[in-house]
């Protein structure tokens, strides 16, 4: 299949911000009473737009607790994500694995639960963003996030392509859901610092077709599947 697009994932792919939010975001739960093991809080909540993390978030407080969480309860939680924010850094190899998506396809795009704010901010910060944009896409911008197919097909119509011949690199199972309930091929990427054993195994029920585990192993796999895009 020729591709027409190759549209990434931001957090975890792009730019190593899963493993900090992961860190200060469970340091903050701790004392709400709810405590994760690393591997399960990526399986769990790693891809969703904040609105349905906050969501799942209160309603394990509910269960734990048997109450409502209380005010200050995202407020609190935020806080522990943005003690890490400092510490953010672009994922190895992310700008030559934009530069040699564009390069081989022609077209790429950044499709993100995060929120619009921080999705530009984090890219500005690390110097991506010059390189993704300008089809960079936030779930801000649709109804239904991760796993739903929304922000892929959005950033599809955007860009111009047919989903079924768009490239998605996602590091998480809700992206890749997402993806594949967009008709879209996902290949897992597992660069990030948050990816843990089984990661890879767990991207692939998820309907990973192939996976990179790095933007070196990103660019070969690539090369096995298209020509360079002509000028």
């Amino acid at each position: 299949m020729a591709f027409e697009a190759v549209i990434f994932d931001c957090d975890g792919v792009l730019v190593d911000s899963e493993v900090l939010s992961i860190r200060g975001e469970r340091a903050a739960l701790e004392p709400l009473g709810l405590s994760y093991s690393p591997e399960e809080y990526v399986r769990k909540f790693v891809g969703l737009h904040d609105g349905a993390f906050f969501a799942a978030l209160r309603e394990d407080f509910q269960r734990a607790h048997g109450r409502d969480a209380p005010d200050g309860f995202e407020e609190q939680i935020l806080e522990g994500r943005r003690r890490e924010s400092h510490l953010l850094a672009s994922i190895k190899g992310a700008a030559m694995g934009l530069a040699a998506a564009r390069e081989r396809v022609g077209t790429i795009g950044v499709a993100s639960s995060s929120r619009a704010h921080f999705l530009q901010s984090k890219l500005e910060r690390t110097g991506l963003y010059d390189l993704a944009g300008p089809h960079v896409y936030s779930a801000d911008l649709i109804t239904h996030g991760k796993p739903a197919p929304d922000i892929f097909l959005y950033a599809a119509e955007k860009i111009g392509a047919d989903p079924a011949r768009c490239l998605v690199l996602e590091d998480s199972e809700n992206g890749v859901k997402a993806g594949r309930a967009a008709g879209m091929t996902v290949w897992g990427f597992l660069g990030g610092g948050h990816c843990f054993d089984g990661h890879g195994e767990r991207l692939v029920g998820a309907g990973a077709t192939s996976l990179a585990r790095d933007f070196m192993s990103f660019v070969d796999l690539l090369d096995e599947v298209v020509a360079p895009a002509e000028e």
